[in-house]
């Protein structure tokens, strides 16, 4: 998924880096208030992907940066970025002095869980998912069309969640929040757009729960 226009907002990515980083653009497709999720690297590519955003909203323009966790290959860009859009900058507080120390920025607002973001009339909802990092967020909306998405950063991928580096504790804290905070919250058809890599959704995984628990990753 490249792009996918729903009722409300406008939904583009780039895959950035070798490792397939991926960069998403929220646009509200009637206000043209913008959000970029992970400025992971490569600000001319992240500047085409905003510049392609032009014909989503009859004036289109960036009013925040929001980072999904503090790991370098995530924010290798935010610094460019900030400088280049003045805008306020998201992230979960427990991976704000993380981000700080690998790119230098300052994040303006820290996030807890459930936090909402304001994108004109489109609300984006913080979901804190521990284990992957101490602060990992994802960032939940829902369209009027009823099509829920998920930008789930590093803790959830088609197959599994995140890596945890074979420790139990972080695996169950990242399976039990993934469970309780996204599996039990959202409908079968919610989209799931993660840090790298394809799509997939809440249904497509749910079946695969006990699989994962029992494997240990």
């Amino acid at each position: 998924m490249n792009e996918l226009l729903l009722d409300d907002v406008a939904i583009r990515r780039v895959s950035v880096s070798d490792m397939a980083n991926n960069v998403y653009l929220v646009t509200n497709r009637k206000s043209g208030e913008q959000l970029l999720i992970d400025a992971a690297d490569d600000m001319p590519a992240i500047e085409q992907l905003i510049g392609s955003a032009l014909g989503d909203a009859v004036n289109p323009r960036l009013i925040g940066i929001a980072t999904t966790h503090q790991h370098w290959d995530h924010v290798r860009a935010l610094a460019q970025a900030v400088a280049k859009y003045p805008v306020p900058t998201y992230a979960g507080t427990d991976d704000v002095e993380g981000i700080a120390e690998e790119c230098s920025v300052r994040i303006s607002t820290p996030l807890a869980h459930g936090d909402q973001l304001q994108l004109g009339d489109v609300v984006i909802t913080a979901i804190h998912l521990r284990g992957h990092t101490p602060g990992s967020m994802a960032y939940a909306l829902t369209d009027s069309s009823g099509q829920e998405v998920i930008f789930s950063g590093d803790s959830l991928f088609p197959g599994g969640v995140g890596n945890t580096w074979k420790d139990p504790e972080r695996f169950t804290s990242l399976l039990d929040d993934v469970t309780e905070r996204i599996f039990e919250q959202f409908s079968d058809g919610a989209k799931v757009l993660p840090g790298h890599g394809d799509s997939t959704t809440v249904g497509t995984e749910r079946p695969h729960l006990g699989d994962w628990r029992e494997r240990g990753w």
